[in-house]
């Protein structure tokens, strides 16, 4: 299924929360921030793109692939990249190729 989604069906949801299931925790909830095109298609290929979620600041994740669940979405399992804090919190980043 991620290898048939777009920026375009993530785009619709930004500014939505996302939780993050975590092992022996609470989920941890991220608003996705940003949805970004990254240079041209492939033929054949879906145009590459960038996700940033933003969590809270006192929790950092290392990158690793998550469990991610968004309510109309649903589960998506994503590798996630710690790419530093910003005013809000911690941002996380995700690159779909």
């Amino acid at each position: 299924m991620l290898d048939k989604l777009t920026s375009a069906d993530f785009a619709a949801y930004l500014h939505q929360p996302f939780r993050i299931r975590l092992e022996g925790m609470e989920p941890l909830e991220t608003e996705l921030i940003e949805v970004t095109e990254l240079g041209e298609a492939a033929p054949g290929r879906r145009r590459a793109f960038s996700l940033i979620f933003r969590g809270p600041r006192q929790i950092v994740l290392p990158q690793q692939i998550y469990p991610l669940e968004h309510k109309v979405m649903g589960a998506l399992d994503l590798f996630l990249v710690p790419i530093g804090p910003d005013q809000a919190g911690m941002r996380y980043e995700a690159i779909f190729t």
